[in-house]
């Protein structure tokens, strides 16, 4: 609709995943630089957590669009609730194997023959495991046990596991202890800063031919801020029905007014109190440079309570890694802590 009436290529902020519209803001670029380490290390699990709408997805099609296919096949699944025998046969899919009614001897038969195909290529697996907080533990034991599968010593398979924060909980439980020790690193992806939400909104605009029109005024920036928490996917919503107030407006400049309207409409679809001037849409703002979870808001005691259980299931999981590592010794293993970089092997450089 807006696009035609302000020159733009196409939709600057839809709401489904699109690496071609991927800003490396500083938590972001950080992320992919886990993954990537992750690919070079060739073993283990990767852990990307993120709040819902923080660009997860989007990351990983940027990570699967650099994999070099002649080296690496990727295969990227989107989990619902599978159970154990479920989630081979979604691997086997994944990887385009065609699957009948064979049973878990044959399912697992069928996954280690492709692998062994691979390697045999010169070449490896990759399973990227979207919103894996919704595996049951059975399906995410079925995960370690397929990257056993290590002739010569060899990993065929690693595995990057991203999902919502809840599932740095399930990997505390006590069944999936194995699976945890194989984690060689770990982020969390936070919320982006005013300053880098302004910067995601310019670029995202230019990505489309945006030449100055329609005129945004700088105000509105730290409102839009305030509104969406830093979150991209809360950022999209709010930004494209503000071009749309401004287009059935026949406007070419927006200001406040244009703003305090949108937000207003989407408050009181999405049924928010209609009081406040701005709409918190995302449950969490940054701190310590967005890899700490804190509460938007004092009154949300459902949300400090889950940010008080995030932080203290990442300090325990930090002192189970510490307590593995052997004793004078520079780790080789165990999960990296959020947001610091890896102590091991070359630093990962963005291409």
């Amino acid at each position: 609709m807006f696009e035609d009436f302000y020159h733009l290529s196409g939709s600057p902020f839809q709401l489904n995943p699109d690496p071609s519209f991927y800003f490396a803001s500083r938590g972001h670029s950080r992320a992919l630089a886990y993954l990537e380490f992750g690919l070079y290390q060739r073993e283990g699990f990767i852990l990307i957590t993120g709040e819902v709408g923080a660009g997860k997805t989007t990351l990983l099609r940027t990570l699967i669009n650099e994999v070099d296919s002649r080296e690496i096949v990727a295969a990227h699944l989107y989990s619902t609730r599978l159970d154990a025998p479920d989630m081979l046969r979604a691997v086997a899919t994944a990887f385009g194997l065609s699957v009948g009614n064979e049973g878990k001897a044959q399912l697992l038969a069928r996954i280690e023959v492709f692998l062994l195909t691979l390697a045999k290529e010169n070449r490896r697996a990759l399973l990227v495991v979207d919103e894996a907080q919704n595996l049951t533990v059975e399906a995410m034991e079925e995960l370690r046990m397929l990257s056993n599968f290590q002739p010569l010593n060899r990993t065929l398979l690693q595995s990057f596991l991203v999902g919502q924060p809840e599932l740095r909980g399930m990997l505390m439980s006590p069944s999936l202890t194995q699976l945890r020790q194989r984690i060689s690193a770990s982020y969390h992806l936070g919320p982006m800063d005013a300053k880098e939400t302004r910067a995601y909104v310019l670029h995202r605009l230019a990505h489309v031919g945006w030449k100055d029109d329609p005129q945004l005024d700088e105000a509105i920036f730290p409102r839009l801020y305030e509104a969406s928490g830093g979150i991209p996917r809360a950022i999209n919503a709010i930004a494209n029905r503000l071009l749309l107030v401004a287009y059935l407006a026949e406007k070419h400049e927006i200001g406040l007014a244009e703003f305090d309207q949108t937000v207003g409409e989407l408050r009181n679809e999405v049924g928010v109190d209609s009081v406040s001037t701005t709409a918190q849409f995302a449950p969490y703002q940054p701190a310590n440079g967005g890899t700490d979870l804190v509460p938007a808001q004092q009154s949300s005691s459902l949300l400090a309570r889950l940010d008080r259980i995030e932080k203290n299931l990442t300090k325990l999981m930090e002192m189970m890694n510490k307590a593995d590592e052997p004793q004078g010794k520079a780790p080789h293993g165990g999960a990296a802590s959020a947001g610091a970089p890896p102590r091991w092997g070359p630093r990962v450089v963005r291409r």
